[in-house]
Formats: structure tokens, sequence, C-alpha cells
């Protein structure tokens, strides 16, 4: 049978791409303050010495720190299986003088949460104290020009799932708008005071426009906008670390979109 003028060979579809099955959740550490731990009630600090051989140890094992922005582009490529977050919560003035030399020293970047709402000011939040400066506008655009990825911790550190719409609107939009004119950079990622969350803040920080949001155990929310992380603090020595990873990656098996 003559074949028709207007048609040529047909040709099988090509197969459909499966969908990227969500792998391990990505390890991304938590701290805060680095500096003197003789005064430390809620267990936040860790000494300049500590850091040192914690980041050492991730080098050692083929590891580097980064910031959150770089973790996940890098597992958006199907790459980044080397690659470990560091997060810095609160932004302490301490992570300019101790942290920013140390994450220089061993290659690492990382992504430093601040509260535009009390630059220059203190941790008032913490009862116990003992009270630590906080970076001011200036020390914060230091950071970034040196760079680590800024993003924003709200404005003043309050619990999110306890505010009002219009306190949680401010803490969330107006803190990234804040940080942006600072730095002249887009802010990409938020963090949740007290790692509180749940999905009313979720959708808000969603509305905002942010890419991504760490938490600390955010349970069913796991996700791209509620990253679970693990507190690092002074105690953690090399096994402290190893059986924490393990840990991590047992609890959260698999966290969809990242």
């Amino acid at each position: 049978m003559p074949v028709s003028a207007d048609r040529g060979p047909s040709t099988p579809p090509a197969p459909a791409t499966p969908p990227r099955r969500p792998g391990p959740p990505p390890w991304v550490a938590m701290y805060h303050s680095v500096g003197d731990c003789s005064q430390d009630p809620y267990r936040v600090t860790v000494s300049p010495r500590r850091l040192d051989r914690q980041l050492g140890w991730l080098r050692r094992r083929g590891l580097r720190g980064v910031g959150v922005r770089e973790l996940l582009a890098a597992r958006a490529r199907g790459a980044g299986q080397d690659l470990v977050g560091l997060t810095f919560d609160d932004g302490y003035a301490d992570f300019l003088t101790h942290a920013l030399p140390l994450l220089h020293r061993h290659g690492c970047g990382a992504t430093l949460f601040v509260l535009p709402g009390r630059l220059g000011g203190d941790n008032a939040w913490d009862p116990l104290g003992p009270r630590k400066p906080l970076l001011s506008a200036e020390g914060i655009r230091q950071a970034a020009a040196e760079g680590i990825e800024i993003g924003s911790h709200g404005l003043t550190h309050v619990d999110l799932t306890r505010a009002d719409d219009a306190l949680l609107h401010a803490e969330v939009n107006d803190s990234g708008d804040l940080l942006s004119g600072m730095t002249g950079a887009p802010v990409s990622g938020f963090c949740y005071p007290y790692g509180k969350v749940d999905h009313r803040v979720v959708d808000a920080v969603e509305k905002a426009g942010y890419a991504y949001a760490c938490a600390t155990d955010p349970g069913h929310l796991a996700g791209p906008l509620a990253l679970p992380r693990v507190h690092v603090g002074e105690r953690d020595t090399a096994w402290r670390l190893h059986l924490k990873r393990g840990l991590h990656r047992l609890r959260h098996r698999a966290v969809e979109g990242v």
C-alpha cells in the first residue's frame, strides 16, 4: 500500500522521565554562638577550638560544609553527597571573630540566620542569659561580602506558632525585605525561631517567597520549607558527630522535594 506523502514513519514516543525519588536527607548542622562556653545554660555555644576540630573532622571524611542554598542546589542536580549544610542561628557578633576565620581555614561556607529587628542588640529572648551581642548591619554586610549566605531568622526571635497574623507577616516578610535591602541580594532562606513550626507558619513562609526554611525536628512537615537539622555543641566530639549523622539519616530517611 502506498504511503501518504504527508506522513512519515511513526516515531515511538520518548519514554517518560521518572520522577526523582526523594534521596537521603541532607545533613544540616545547627550552630549558634562560637566563643566562651563557661556560662551556657542553653548549650548553644561551641568553643573555637571545638569548632576547629569539628570542621577538621568533616574535611578528613571528604565532606565540606556549605550554605544551605548551595547544598540544595547541588542536590537538585543529583550531586552534593559530599556536602554538609552549616547554619549559625541568631547572628551573634562572635561569628565574625571566631567562626568565620575557621570556616575560611577549612574551605567551608555557611548560612547565617540573622534578626534585622535586633541589629546591634543582644539575645534578650534568653531569660537565663548570659547576654551576648548580635551583629550590626555592617557586620551582616561584612559576612555576606566574605561569601556567607544571609538568611532570615525573623525580626525579633519570637515563637511564630503563637504570633497573630499581623506579627507573623512582619516577622516573615519584613525581615526578608530588610535583609535584602541591607545586603543588596535576595534572601532565599528562613529559619524558624526555637525551631517551632506548624502548617500556618509554613504557608506564610512559602507565600513570602522563600525557597527553603530550616526547622529543628519538623516531623511530618519535613520538606524544603521545614528542613530538619542536627544541633551541634561543645560536647560533640568526632564520635558523637558520627552517631548524630547516622541517627539523622535513620530518623529522616527521605525528604520530599530535596
